[in-house]
């Protein structure tokens, strides 16, 4: 009965999807796909989400979104929070934030008092220094534990520091504190991914700032702090740094100085502005407002390019729209068209993860900050998860300005996946994919001799139709934008009673038909029966 179900709603879905077409236009377009080599290559675990430390004091332009979501005071026994992250198997969590520079991680000697943040609007980021108890450090590492995380933990890079009336902070760093922390970790046989260096102090910084070259000793202090503590360890943490927006010459002076001593550049990206902005729909459905950060992408590449280093680099926190978001668009159905661009987009650029801004908390939650419901952004970032392979392909489209397509090889399975984006609400667009100058639905028989002209071969067995394609269409529940329901292929994607996270089932379709991204639509598209040189 259930499998009846779920096909009768397929199919009134199909005739409602129809519907939508007669109402609005369409036109054709085509996906080109250069399959020869990849452009880039993510891990293989690229989804990452943040956990803050903001109390629920936090308040922005009279809202205040954080609740009970803060790493010191979330709900750790929540089922929808541990089902969430198991779902990802494995997640790679950051913990840090602005406040993490005001942090004292509690001593096992108890020689200092530990406090918790307490409002203050004339202290820097408007809170007293607080503290990291080690009991709540240890209940975290069980969850993390039990839900499969990989954790990074960003560390407090002003402890040692004075701060100057210029915003300057200036000395070096006192690595002591943080030292007893990862000693403590590492003593209790806690698995801690990589430990980051500072909150958004680099370039001009955030309510203050540290010079790259100073920075670049610091982090080298760190390596060496984690060297000393994982002596003993087979395998070593990541040490990340500078967790801060990207400013060119600062960035590459890091890297050429410190080049040898850690492992990622990480670098926020808040490029729509503050929360309070009304125009965040407009510039989210703008192609040319979200072309713009492809600078920072590519800039960054090039200094990592050049510096005869390894570091690689990530997206340490992307909330979209900085001082919380925005409620009804970050959180909504509509964030997902600038959120799944931005994965796409950077690792084009050979970007490794992408950490998005929250997992929970604020109005930018993949996760509701109070019922822990995933928003839309959740579903999106679950389904690239499961069908984005590492190598990442050249894509472009011909036909709209208002489509963004990006292609990677598949996860785990033959072929490749397409994720097509459709910023226009009237325009439905009716796709074919060209790979090296061969329209993909032509090619419907197996044993075809103009295949051997192409670069592309077939799988000699696969589980479903040779010529057979799953899509996994995503839709805004009523047609509402601002809607924090998505749909899957027409159904609502719930959580059932007992806190479990709903399955993907896709919609199989010929070959021979067009990709058809409906208005304000975002499409999967995993195609099994291809095979590129740069995926195999």
């Amino acid at each position: 009965m259930g499998s009846l179900f779920l096909q009768k709603g397929v199919l009134v879905w199909l005739i409602l999807f129809s519907l939508r077409f007669i109402c609005g236009t369409t036109a054709q377009g085509t996906v080109f796909i250069d399959g020869k080599i990849a452009i880039g290559r993510i891990d293989k675990h690229f989804i990452c989400a943040t956990l803050d430390w903001w109390p629920p004091e936090k308040c922005d332009y009279g809202t205040c979104a954080w609740d009970h979501s803060s790493f010191l005071n979330l709900d750790l026994n929540n089922i929808i929070f541990l089902n969430a992250i198991k779902a990802f198997s494995p997640l790679k969590i950051r913990l840090g934030g602005t406040l993490q520079d005001k942090v004292i991680y509690q001593t096992e000697d108890h020689k200092q008092p530990c406090v918790s943040f307490v409002r203050n609007t004339t202290e820097m980021f408007g809170f007293t220094p607080g503290c990291l108890p080690l009991s709540r450090w240890d209940e975290l590492n069980v969850f993390f534990n039990k839900s499969g995380a990989r954790i990074i933990f960003g560390l407090n890079a002003l402890y040692g520091r004075s701060v100057h009336p210029d915003g300057l902070s200036v000395g070096a760093w006192d690595p002591s504190n943080a030292e007893s922390l990862i000693h403590y970790t590492v003593k209790k046989g806690y698995d801690i991914h990589g430990w980051e260096l500072g909150n958004e102090l680099s370039g001009s910084g955030v309510g203050t700032r540290v010079a790259a070259d100073q920075y670049a000793s610091d982090t080298i202090a760190l390596y060496k702090t984690v060297q000393d503590a994982y002596e003993n360890s087979e395998t070593k943490p990541l040490v990340l740094a500078p967790g801060g927006f990207f400013d060119e010459s600062w960035f590459r002076e890091l890297v050429n100085k410190a080049g040898a001593s850690f492992d990622v550049a990480t670098h926020h990206i808040y490029n729509l502005g503050p929360g309070r902005d009304e125009h965040l729909l407009e510039k989210i459905l703008d192609p040319s407002y979200l072309d713009g950060e492809a600078d920072t992408f590519s800039k960054l590449q090039n200094i990592l390019k050049t510096s005869g280093s390894s570091v690689v680099a990530w997206v340490g926190e992307a909330g979209g729209a900085y001082n919380s978001g925005r409620n009804h668009v970050t959180n909504a159905f509509a964030f997902s068209f600038w959120y799944l661009d931005q994965l796409g987009m950077s690792a084009a650029y050979d970007t490794k993860t992408y950490c998005r801004q929250t997992l929970i908390g604020g109005n930018y939650g993949l996760l509701n900050t109070t019922t822990f419901v995933p928003n839309p952004d959740y579903y999106s970032a679950l389904l690239w998860h499961r069908l984005m392979g590492r190598k990442v392909l050249a894509t472009s489209f011909s036909g709209t300005k208002k489509i963004r397509a990006y292609a990677h090889c598949a996860k785990q399975s033959q072929g490749i996946t397409l994720l097509l984006i459709n910023l226009d609400g009237n325009t439905t667009i009716h796709a074919r994919v060209d790979f090296n100058g061969t329209m993909l639905h032509r090619r419907k028989h197996r044993h075809h001799h103009n295949h051997r002209k192409s670069s592309i071969k077939l799988p000699r067995s696969s589980k479903i139709a040779s010529n057979t394609r799953e899509e996994y269409h995503l839709t805004a529940k009523d047609g509402n934008l601002q809607s924090q329901t998505m749909l899957l292929n027409g159904n609502a994607l719930i959580v059932d009673s007992s806190g479990n996270i709903p399955t993907f089932e896709p919609i199989y379709v010929n070959s021979t038909e067009a990709i058809t991204v409906a208005p304000f639509s975002i499409v999967f598209v995993h195609i099994p029966y291809v095979l590129l040189p740069a995926c195999s």
